[in-house]
């Protein structure tokens, strides 16, 4: 009887990702899905992120048919209104004047596949209450941390938590980008427990 698990692999190249799925003290390794990140036309913010997170997932997931795959995407949404990474300066700018003072959603996206195609997947929501900073504070703040490739531009691991007035989560790694307790619950589901049987 074989009892050696099938090999975790974490469909992303996100460095956040992989340092949150690191603190669960598990071998993984890490595939790049390399799919196309845009929202669809009318597409609802969490929508998108669970639709990503699959997308990611399955897209590994036909590589290593041996592997459970992790896939995971983040949208963050203030009055319906998405807010993707900035990718620039002047984008994150933008961005951070318009969810200055307001609350915003973040919706956290997760997909497990199992070898055998068995799938769990579903959307973590975290509601951040942003502080009314200054232009000067914003423009301090992403000379500092350049957080271009954080959904909202504000990175709450780190200095981005001056930013921000007040958390709302089931999951506080879900914010950073990874719910690891939704993951930890999927895993366990597909037979492959964290902390072992």
């Amino acid at each position: 009887m074989n009892d050696i698990p099938p090999p975790l692999v974490l469909a992303s190249g996100s460095p956040y990702r992989r340092s949150l799925l690191e603190r669960l003290a598990l071998l993984f390794e890490v595939d790049v899905p390399h799919v196309d990140e845009s929202a669809l036309p009318d597409e609802a913010p969490a929508a998108t992120a669970l639709r990503l997170s699959v997308r990611k997932a399955e897209a590994v997931a036909r590589r290593r048919a041996d592997a459970i795959v992790i896939g995971s995407d983040q949208v963050a949404e203030c009055e319906g209104r998405p807010f993707g990474k900035p990718g620039t300066h002047e984008a994150a700018v933008l961005q951070l004047q318009a969810l200055r003072g307001r609350i915003v959603r973040f919706h956290s996206g997760l997909c497990v596949v199992a070898p055998d195609g068995r799938r769990q997947s579903g959307v973590v929501v975290t509601t951040v209450a942003f502080r009314d900073a200054s232009d000067a504070q914003i423009e301090r703040y992403l000379r500092r941390e350049q957080p271009y490739d954080c959904a909202g531009a504000a990175k709450a691991e780190a200095l981005g938590i001056a930013l921000l007035a007040r958390i709302d989560s089931d999951d506080p790694t879900a914010l950073i980008g990874l719910p690891l307790i939704a993951l930890t619950t999927m895993l366990e589901a597909l037979g492959h427990p964290v902390l072992g049987a």
